[in-house]
């Protein structure tokens, strides 16, 4: 990886290279005094500057903080991808077989810092861009950075990422509780929670994994508050990945793939309306164009059934050591931990741009750029039930292509 300091654009006082820029092979165009700007250093950022590069374009990454994999880095320990390690891979090198089928967060760091490496890919680290606008003669993009530097790109992605900023719900009464409240951004591993009553709020992947954690990581009590069922998928089924049935019926009509996912649910997953958690309310794939990803089960299941993790209502306010839910029910655990998402935070980066939709996500993603915004790109930002990884690896290609088309 080539931790550069002379990206053009950037003003002497910009910190200092850890290490000198590597040599690019003859293909890649150094001359070019206007690259293209990719801003995220996570996979879909990684991915795209690689598949640049391949097309002898210059990507240039800006990373915020001071490495590539920032949000991989902050994910618990537990966490594993819920899509094959095959189907996982970025364009130009594959994930080592010794990392199994799914491939853990430690190993996802270690791949995508031999990723950056493997392809010499130009990453500037400590350089956050707070807002875009078109250059002045209207060919390319003016980027506003840390310390007042401003950098001109003929072309920019934007890759920072599906789970940018935490997001905890403005609960009543949330400032004064008196027990531990963190997002689920900040838990790590279950050891401080030992003994303890916990209580995690939201049930998607996130929550439902975090809960599994502390359970078998000797919480006293684990309650789940879940404000709508989710869907729950096994992760494989006779080997057979979820993701590989995903990939064949994605672009099948939405009422044929609930049809089907009703029936499969019912087959493979158990009712565990008896525990407190019903079977959903609408389609699976309906859902999932409404934005809500099926529940992977990692151990929830039996964790319910046994009754080990505790469904309850959501959570409605706070009221000094006590949790008020939906229902009027009332709870004083020792934490809670809000497994409640992420926004993408770009309004302030391209709000102004008329790029995002009334959610703040992108309006286009992958080679399609938006018309009032010629230049600029989007990927990262679909969770698709495809697999969020292979989409980027797909999308950083025809990204890719388009950019080498145009440059020629």
């Amino acid at each position: 990886m080539c931790m550069s300091a002379g990206v053009p654009g950037y003003a002497p006082d910009m910190p200092d290279s850890t290490s000198a820029p590597a040599a690019l092979p003859a293909f890649a165009d150094r001359t070019e005094d206007r690259p293209v700007y990719v801003i995220g250093g996570g996979p879909a950022g990684l991915a795209t500057a690689a598949a640049l590069r391949a097309r002898g374009v210059r990507a240039v990454v800006l990373e915020r903080t001071g490495e590539v994999g920032a949000s991989w880095r902050r994910h618990y320990d537990r966490l594993h991808l819920h899509t094959t390690r095959r189907w996982s891979s970025l364009p130009g090198l594959a994930m080592p077989r010794r990392f199994g089928r799914w491939v853990s967060r430690a190993d996802m760091v270690r791949y995508l810092e031999k990723y950056a490496d493997h392809h010499e890919l130009e990453v500037v680290t400590g350089v956050e861009v707070s807002r875009m606008e078109r250059a002045g003669d209207g060919t390319g993009w003016r980027l506003s950075a840390t310390g007042g530097r401003v950098l001109t790109g003929r072309a920019v992605v934007v890759a920072t990422g599906f789970n940018h900023t935490p997001r905890v719900p403005d609960w009543p009464g949330r400032e004064g509780f008196t027990g531990t409240l963190l997002h689920a951004a900040e838990y790590r591993e279950p050891g401080p929670y030992a003994g303890k009553d916990v209580l995690v709020a939201g049930i998607g992947n996130t929550g439902a994994e975090i809960a599994v954690d502390l359970v078998e990581g000797g919480a006293a009590r684990v309650r789940i508050a879940v404000r709508t069922p989710p869907h729950i998928v096994r992760r494989s089924t006779a080997g057979w990945p979820a993701q590989a049935t995903a990939v064949l019926v994605r672009r099948l009509p939405v009422r044929l793939v609930d049809a089907a996912g009703r029936l499969m649910c019912r087959i493979s997953v158990p009712d565990l309306s008896a525990h407190g958690l019903p079977r959903p309310r609408g389609g699976l794939y309906s859902r999932v164009r409404q934005g809500a990803i099926p529940v992977q089960d990692v151990g929830l299941i039996a964790a319910v059934k046994s009754g080990r993790v505790v469904p309850v209502a959501a959570v409605e306010s706070f009221d000094g050591d006590t949790v008020v839910l939906a229902d009027g029910a009332r709870v004083t655990p020792d934490a809670v931990i809000a497994a409640t998402g992420y926004e993408r935070s770009l309004e302030g980066l391209v709000g102004h741009l008329g790029v995002l939709d009334d959610r703040g996500r992108p309006v286009v993603h992958g080679a399609r750029t938006p018309k009032q915004a010629p230049g600029l790109y989007f990927t990262g930002f679909t969770n698709p039930i495809s697999g969020m990884l292979r989409e980027i690896a797909r999308d950083a290609r025809k990204i890719a292509g388009r950019l080498a088309s145009a440059k020629g």
